[in-house]
């Protein structure tokens, strides 16, 4: 894969991340209330043989938003079914940032400072 066609990739996982943000908070107020303090990210894997692409949404909020967030999961399910999405994932960006074993800072340091912001 060319660097573009990365970046086209993650501009359109972008878009979708927003577009599933903006539906939750048009059709589930509260529910896009609780979102507003969490970043969403689209994740995208490959799973099988051959290989199949999958993607799922990831929720990073700060350990006292999780059980709110987890507790409207299956609103958000739906919503990511209706999008073509395979699930709705929800992590603790606190825990993430604080794991000594994380690349995350290295991997991909615009998530890693994005996780900063919701983990306060």
């Amino acid at each position: 894969m060319y660097a573009t066609e990365i970046s086209i990739a993650m501009i359109a996982e972008d878009i979708l991340a927003k577009e599933f943000t903006r539906v939750v908070s048009h059709y589930y107020p509260k529910v896009g209330e609780l979102l507003d303090g969490c970043h969403v990210k689209i994740i995208t894997c490959f799973w099988g043989r051959p290989a199949r692409r999958l993607q799922y949404i990831g929720i990073y909020c700060s350990s006292e938003m999780l059980p709110f967030v987890q507790a409207e999961k299956e609103i958000l399910r739906e919503i990511a079914e209706n999008m073509g999405l395979v699930q709705v994932v929800c992590m603790n960006a606190k825990r993430l940032l604080r794991d000594p074993k994380s690349k995350l800072k290295d991997n991909d340091p615009r998530l890693w400072l994005d996780l900063q912001m919701v983990a306060r």
